[in-house]
């Protein structure tokens, strides 16, 4: 029984030898998985099936344009700060969160956001959670806009997103507030596409050193 157990533990042993010496020779260092990151997105601008090649704009040509992105041309404006890529599909109707907080003079401004999305893993050329197709299912946000730092904080409290990855909103979802105006009314909704790499990615995204593609829709609840 003693010397069944013992090649029952020496086995074990070289197993977990192997296992170990495997996952070492299969491991990427973080320098490696950025770079993979990065060509992955590039791969994704020049050709992807989704949306089609994309062309990238500056900042200041973003600017120039009345912070707007060509959809005929299918541009895209790159944040080098971030390094997320934004296209404003529709930049909506009504207020931004900053004039609401500048017409009530208050130093934050709080609102619920209804969102419909798509989620696409650029790296791994997956679809993993969207609630477009589904209209009894909506994304909810609660965001505030902070007057003092200029900055958005934000919590997923209801729908796909929270059920995936938890309340954190990533900075990515945030980004396209700076530039788009919200509405009560269906079809007025502000409308934008996004590449957001990890760094302002979920938790998912972060972990993994993931690039992720979204479409998002902006509107505030009906009867807010």
């Amino acid at each position: 029984m003693k010397k069944l157990l013992n090649l029952v533990l020496a086995v074990f042993a070289v197993s977990i030898s192997i296992f170990t010496a495997v996952s070492c020779n299969d491991g990427e260092t973080y320098a490696e998985m950025k770079e993979k990151e990065k060509k992955a997105i590039e791969q994704f601008i020049a050709n992807n099936s989704i949306i089609g090649s994309i062309k990238v704009i500056s900042e200041s040509q973003f600017s120039s344009q009345g912070y707007t992105t060509n959809l005929d041309n299918n541009e895209f404006v790159l944040f080098n700060n971030d390094g997320i890529y934004m296209q404003i599909i529709r930049q909506g109707e009504g207020q931004t969160m900053q004039e609401m907080a500048m017409e009530r003079k208050d130093s934050t401004v709080t609102k619920p956001l209804l969102c419909r999305f798509f989620e696409y893993d650029i790296e791994n050329a997956d679809t993993t959670y969207s609630n477009i197709y589904t209209p009894s299912v909506v994304d909810k946000i609660q965001c505030t806009y902070s007057h003092y730092s200029r900055s958005f904080t934000a919590s997923f409290t209801e729908g796909r997103m929270y059920s995936a990855y938890g309340s954190v909103v990533p900075q990515g979802w945030l980004k396209p507030l700076n530039y788009i105006r919200l509405s009560r009314e269906a079809g007025k909704e502000a409308k934008v596409r996004i590449i957001v790499p990890h760094s302002s990615g979920t938790t998912n995204a972060s972990g993994y050193v993931l690039p992720f593609y979204y479409e998002i829709s902006y509107q505030l609840p009906p009867n807010s």
